[in-house]
């Protein structure tokens, strides 16, 4: 008996860690050995970022001179939605030469929260509770279809 009692209470503490325990996951860009700040603006070309760093998370939808890296690290803690720990926007925008006009750096606390739109058409009208949508017709009639050649035979056959 105090075996099987040991036994279950080691095991659950070995399978409570899992819980305890957080977790980090990286998403978008992870840089290996050369960070974006590391490119230097006036000096480093469209290539040689390239060679860097990779090719972008994302380029600029309204200008193609400006390639966008995105790094995020969420911590998820037990079984709880996960946070997001760190973001890091960086933007090189280059000039028509190709050559690094600027590096842009944002954090989580650049960001904006953007409210999108539902697009959801309000209708007018009444709004059905679920009883009335579930017995709204209990008790309705309905009228057999006429056709327009013949109004007085209901089913249109001759």
């Amino acid at each position: 008996m105090k075996k099987t009692a040991i036994i279950a209470s080691v095991a659950f503490a070995f399978l409570s860690t899992g819980c305890i325990s957080s977790m980090q996951s990286y998403h978008g860009y992870a840089p290996d050995e050369v960070a974006p700040d590391s490119v230097t603006p006036g000096v480093d070309t469209r290539s040689s970022v390239l060679a860097q760093l990779g090719s972008p998370s994302t380029k600029s939808a309204f200008d193609e001179n400006t390639w966008v890296y995105i790094t995020t690290i969420q911590k998820r803690f037990a079984f709880f939605r996960p946070k997001i720990d760190t973001r890091t926007v960086t933007a090189i925008r280059f000039s028509d030469e190709d050559v690094v006009d600027e590096v842009l750096k944002y954090n989580q606390e650049d960001g904006r929260v953007i409210n999108y739109a539902s697009r959801e058409t309000p209708t007018r009208g009444r709004e059905l509770g679920l009883w009335e949508q579930i017995f709204g017709t209990v008790g309705q009639v309905a009228l057999p279809a006429t056709d327009e050649r013949t109004p007085s035979n209901p089913t249109g056959r001759r």
